[in-house]
């Protein structure tokens, strides 16, 4: 139990911001077109800025880390039974298979692993590569991924559903240039890279565009939670249920068995994977789906479930393995 009130800190934010959201929603308060308009500026705006300010002032040598084999461990086997489930058990299509995964094994890194790092770890240094390793790796080959089921890339859809475009090798290779927040990391992993910073001036600028990313993706999520019938049916809650089981017991329990097993990692690193682990899915899923198109359901009901249920994993997480309390 005691690391139940500092966990509270981190989360009440998250539900918070949702709830103001909910009721901008219902309020219509800014208009019948606000969750499309907040949705695109989160991804092509404030996102982006958000990862080049966060990962051009992260060195890169962060990336090198032993535990992150237990992370992308527990990570990568998570987004391929997400991908699995959704694929051969409920039949979705490929760019929904996609968000299956990346809500099933991409965890809140950014605005929530970092007051959780510090509260029940007491280091958040280990929050870096872990959000190097999503951004850099899982990020593209979600987007590639849903880049190819979609027919080229996030916007309006023409020709019925597709967009035209080049054919599908060159359009894959030029999602970088076409996406954001691929485009925004690869700028700050260049800045960094290189050891530059920016001026003063302009680097405050695009901190501020990059705050705005959290509490507005925050806002969008709560107003898509009124507004449209709530998605039922047994096999919609089998799905959720599927989902958020994986991403709140089964990455974490790989990546423990992976670094206890395999890498015999000292106990506070393995602590900090286990924690970092058992993080609920990203508010990034959501702006994903609503960006390409995609139904939202899964994504919203999976972020807002597992962000309840992994107080409880974390606490559990930090009971067994975490230091004894003074």
């Amino acid at each position: 139990m005691h690391a139940l009130s500092p966990l509270l800190s981190g989360f009440v934010p998250i539900w918070a911001i949702s709830a103001v959201g909910y009721a901008v929603g219902r309020t219509g308060v800014l208009g019948p077109h606000a969750e499309s308009v907040l949705g695109r500026f989160v991804f092509n705006v404030a996102m982006p800025a958000a990862l080049f300010t966060t990962i051009a002032a992260t060195p890169l040598d962060a990336f090198v880390n032993t535990s992150m084999i237990a992370f992308a461990a527990g990570t990568a086997l998570a987004c391929l039974l997400g991908f699995a489930v959704s694929r051969w058990f409920f039949g979705r299509r490929l760019p929904d298979q996609a968000i299956g995964g990346m809500a099933a094994g991409y965890v809140n890194s950014a605005n929530l692993g970092i007051p959780v790092a510090v509260q029940i770890l007491g280091d958040a240094s280990f929050v870096a590569p872990v959000l190097l390793f999503q951004v850099l790796l899982v990020t593209p080959v979600i987007l590639a991924v849903l880049d190819a089921g979609t027919g080229g890339g996030a916007g309006p859809r023409r020709e019925g559903g597709r967009r035209r475009g080049a054919g599908g090798a060159a359009r894959l290779l030029l999602v970088p240039l076409r996406t954001p927040v691929i485009l925004g990391a690869v700028l700050g992993c260049a800045v960094s890279a290189a050891g530059w910073r920016l001026p003063a001036a302009l680097g405050h600028s695009v901190g501020l565009l990059g705050g705005a990313g959290v509490p507005t993706a925050l806002l969008t999520l709560g107003m898509s939670l009124h507004g449209r019938p709530p998605a039922t049916g047994a096999a919609f809650r089998a799905e959720v249920g599927a989902t958020v089981l994986i991403k709140t017991l089964v990455q974490p329990l790989a990546a423990f068995a992976v670094g206890s097993l395999v890498l015999h990692l000292p106990a506070h690193q393995l602590f900090a994977v286990v924690v970092l682990s058992a993080l609920p899915s990203a508010q990034n899923v959501f702006v994903y789906a609503r960006q390409y198109d995609l139904s939202t359901a899964l994504a919203r009901d999976s972020v807002m479930l597992s962000t309840l249920l992994s107080m409880a994993t974390l606490s559990v997480a930090a009971w067994v393995l975490g230091p004894a309390p003074a």
